[in-house]
C-alpha cells in the first residue's frame, strides 16, 4: 500500500516563478548559530507552506538528495541541497540554474515546486512522486506508473520514505 502525502490538496501544478528575490510569500528567518538541516528549516516551512507539501518530506528529500550541502553538484548535474537538473530548473523559471540553484531558497523552492507538480501527475502516491523526482515522470510511465526497476531509484524511495517516517514520527504523527 503506498504511503499518501500530506498536506496536499489535489493535483494543482506548481509554475510559480522561482528566480532569486521574487520566491517567498513572507520573508524567511534563519536562526544564528543554526547548522546543517536547522539551518535551512525557516527555507523548508515557507516552502512547503507554500506549495502544501510537508516539510517534513521535503526535509527528507534534502537528507537524501545532498545531506543537506547547498553546493553538492552529482556527477549527472543535479545541483543543490534538493539536487534539482537544471533542465528541471527552467521548466519553474529558473534562468541561471548554475548560478541560482546555489541559493539554499531557490533551490528549496524549485525542488517543492517540482514535487507538487508531480503530485499532479501521480495523485497522491507518495512513492511514484519520489520515483518520478529521482528517475523522472518519463521512467515511471514508461514501467506503466509503477516504480522503475532502477536500483538507484528503489533505494531512493526507500531511503527518503524511512528518513521521512523518522521526522513525522519524531513530530507524533503517523
Amino acid at each position: 500500500m503506498s504511503e499518501q502525502l500530506r498536506l496536499y490538496d489535489g493535483p494543482q501544478v506548481a509554475t510559480a516563478v522561482i528566480s532569486a528575490g521574487r520566491v517567498a510569500s513572507a520573508p524567511v528567518v534563519i536562526a544564528r548559530g543554526a547548522r546543517g538541516p536547522a539551518l535551512y528549516a525557516p527555507l523548508v516551512a515557507a516552502a512547503g507552506r507554500d506549495f502544501d507539501i510537508d516539510p517534513d518530506l521535503l526535509q527528507a528529500v534534502m537528507h537524501v538528495e545532498s545531506r543537506a550541502n547547498p553546493g553538492a553538484i552529482s556527477p549527472k548535474g543535479a545541483r543543490g541541497l534538493m539536487q534539482i537538473m537544471p533542465a528541471t530548473a527552467k521548466r519553474f523559471g529558473v534562468r541561471d540554474p548554475a548560478v541560482e540553484l546555489g541559493d539554499p531558497m531557490v533551490n528549496i523552492r524549485t525542488g517543492a515546486a517540482y514535487l507538487k507538480t508531480l503530485q499532479g501527475h501521480f495523485g497522491n502516491d507518495l512513492e511514484l512522486v519520489l520515483a518520478a523526482y529521482n528517475a523522472g515522470e518519463g521512467a515511471v510511465m514508461k514501467y506503466g506508473r509503477k516504480i522503475p526497476p532502477y536500483r538507484e531509484t528503489q533505494g531512493y524511495v526507500a531511503s527518503v520514505l524511512d528518513r521521512y517516517r523518522g521526522l513525522v514520527s519524531a513530530r507524533g504523527g503517523f
